[in-house]
């Protein structure tokens, strides 16, 4: 088993959600994020004036699948998270970590049953 966190820009969230579900990997935890890569945050105007944001907005995708989903999962990810064809800085990342155990709250289901 493992755990995906994929940090994408806000505006692929749905589409990233629609391509994953047509995988059957319909269980996923979405939280609202802010910081800065290889991007260092943009200039804006407000009002006329310039203005600097470091932390940028991101969406972090926690996903949890069987060892059998992971390669899907993550090209799917890739490929619809994307801004343009080739990518661009500020499209985000995907990390991968070992899973060792999870267990299902409402009947205490453990292991790859549970995910």
């Amino acid at each position: 088993m493992k755990l995906i966190m994929a940090v994408i820009q806000p505006t692929r969230l749905q589409a990233v959600i629609d391509a994953l579900s047509r995988l059957e990997v319909t269980r996923l935890t979405v939280c609202d994020a802010q910081g800065y890569g290889r991007q260092l945050g943009q200039v804006e105007m407000y009002r006329g004036r310039e203005y600097t944001v470091h932390l940028l907005r991101k969406v972090v995708l926690e996903i949890a699948v069987n060892d059998d989903f992971l390669d899907r999962t993550i090209d799917c990810i890739l490929e619809t998270s994307r801004t343009g064809s080739e990518g661009n800085i500020g499209d985000g990342k995907v990390f991968i970590l070992p899973l060792d155990d999870v267990v299902r709250i409402g009947n205490t289901t453990r292991g790859m049953e549970a995910v």
